[in-house]
């Protein structure tokens, strides 16, 4: 991941709204969620939930796959493991030993970068 990407994402995290979402989602792996279950599950309009549902989807946090009339979203857990080892590449002034279990953590957790296409 590079800073442009990184920056996208924690932007397109950095609202209340669009933070719900993601985490309503990441609960919902693997099988995602329709646009207005999201909506319901959040008691916001639907409209207001597609803007933000795209805003993620630009950042590259969510996919969305049509099913009939439906679009499903699901998290990209594999752009979250990325994000969230870029934050943490170069921790700890020198010393990787002292980050080692949270990076061997991320490492394992989530699929491969693959897995959100």
């Amino acid at each position: 991941m590079d800073t442009n990407s990184a920056i996208a994402a924690l932007s397109a995290l950095s609202q209340s709204t669009r933070l719900a979402i993601f985490r309503l989602l990441v609960r919902h792996e693997p099988d995602g969620l329709p646009a207005g279950d999201v909506a319901r599950h959040l008691d916001m309009p639907q409209n207001t939930i597609s803007t933000h549902l795209a805003i993620l989807t630009r950042a590259g946090l969510l996919s969305a796959q049509r099913h009939s009339r439906q679009i499903v979203y699901r998290a990209c857990l594999s752009r979250l493991r990325e994000l969230m080892l870029f934050l943490v590449k170069d921790c700890c002034a020198g010393s990787p030993e002292l980050c080692a279990p949270l990076i061997a953590t991320l490492s394992s957790c989530c699929p491969s970068p693959e897995s959100c296409s």
